[in-house]
C-alpha cells in the first residue's frame, strides 16, 4: 500500500473538501482520499504510486491547485502517527 500526501491551495470550505474528494478519489489506482481542510492537505491510498501528475489534473478539475508533496516526517514512537505501527 502507497499513502501520498500533497498540498491542496485554495480549498476554504466543506464543499472543497468534497470537490476535491470525489474527483481525485475518481483517478485510477486510488483507493482511498482523505482531506485535511485546516492543513490544505489531501492524503491519497493505493495499492502502487499514482503518477503526480494523474493527482494534479484531479484537484485542477476540482477547481484548485496541488502545491506540492508532504513529506512526513516520523514522530514519536518512530511512526508517522506516533502510534509505533504506521499503516
Amino acid at each position: 500500500m502507497t499513502v501520498a500526501t500533497y498540498q491542496v491551495d485554495g480549498m476554504t470550505c466543506g464543499h472543497c473538501v468534497s470537490a476535491v474528494t470525489e474527483e481525485v478519489g475518481k483517478v485510477s489506482g486510488v483507493s482511498g482520499v482523505e482531506v485535511d481542510l485546516a492543513n490544505g492537505a489531501v492524503t491519497v491510498t493505493s495499492a502502487a504510486p499514482v503518477d503526480v501528475a494523474l493527482i494534479d489534473a484531479a484537484v485542477v478539475e476540482a477547481g484548485y491547485e496541488l502545491g506540492g508533496k508532504v513529506d512526513l516526517l516520523p514522530q514519536a514512537g518512530g511512526s508517522c502517527c506516533g502510534s509505533g505501527g504506521c499503516h
